[in-house]
């Protein structure tokens, strides 16, 4: 048997083996939502305590990876050649679920998750890495737009300010027209918990998460930063069995509770830059 690879990893980049923890247990469910062979193959190949650090796994990452990869596919049914950049990728396997043969994928995220990223999935002509944070703009200069751009951010915009998030989104609106963009949001009450020093175990604190939004105030704060925005649509989370289908599904039907819980969050730009009004 193979030695299986040590991570050391600390802070924001150690959440790659939270989201990871949590996609390879649904994957290797019988009746789990996410099939991902690649997802299960890094998972088993890593010598790490997952449950010490994170807990009994949840569907959460599971169900945003099935809603993602949801509207990829359609995304990429209009653009067969389109580019797709992710950022703060971790240890996503997405870009080999989706892959229609044609796509271009740019991995996005820091260089340690980069180096980790790479000893399980290298880069391809197609499938390239890009070891920078998401808020260093150096990465779009490698995206080439003429085939169309969609852009995610799973499990990343809520770890940085809400003006490095605004200024992220305005550059991208800036630099690319008629772009679609997806990524999740966590409510105002989440991130004030992380604020305080959230603990998910007793050998694990989570770090801490400065921008939160609630639902409903998505949308307009979009369109607030930036003109080019056409439309917002907002996917909750809605689980596959237990406790959090039993209680949380239920209340996500109820307005004041639907606001407050996380969301992914899909973005169309116009396709030609729209004047600021005056």
């Amino acid at each position: 048997m193979a030695e299986r690879y040590v991570p050391n990893l600390t802070g924001i980049p150690e959440t790659m083996l939270l989201t990871l923890h949590n996609r390879a247990a649904e994957a290797k469910r019988p009746d789990g939502i996410l099939r991902d062979a690649d997802c299960v193959r890094i998972y088993d190949a890593i010598q790490y305590d997952f449950e010490r650090s994170f807990g009994k796994a949840q569907a959460s990452h599971a169900i945003r990876a099935v809603e993602t990869d949801r509207v990829l596919r359609q995304w990429l049914a209009k653009h067969p050649d389109g580019f797709v950049v992710s950022l703060g990728e971790g240890l996503e396997t997405q870009a080999l679920r989706v892959d229609n043969g044609r796509l271009r994928w740019l991995s996005v995220d820091l260089p340690e998750a980069m180096a980790i990223r790479e000893r399980f999935l290298p880069p391809t002509e197609r499938l390239r890495h890009f070891a920078a944070s998401a808020l260093d703009r150096s990465w779009m200069d490698a995206v080439d737009a003429s085939h169309g751009v969609l852009i995610i951010a799973q499990g990343l915009l809520m770890y940085f300010q809400e003006e490095e998030v605004r200024r992220l989104f305005v550059d991208i609106a800036d630099r690319f027209p008629g772009a679609e963009l997806l990524f999740d949001t966590i409510p105002r009450w989440v991130s004030q918990q992380t604020l305080a020093g959230q603990r998910r175990t007793r050998a694990y604190r989570s770090p801490p998460m400065p921008w939160g939004i609630n639902l409903d105030e998505v949308a307009p704060t979009l369109k607030r930063w930036h003109p080019s925005v056409t439309h917002v649509s907002k996917v909750p989370y809605r689980f596959p069995r237990g406790f959090h289908r039993a209680v949380l599904n239920t209340f996500t039907r109820l307005p004041w509770f639907r606001h407050r819980t996380p969301g992914i969050i899909h973005v169309r730009l116009a396709d030609a830059p729209v004047p600021a009004k005056a």
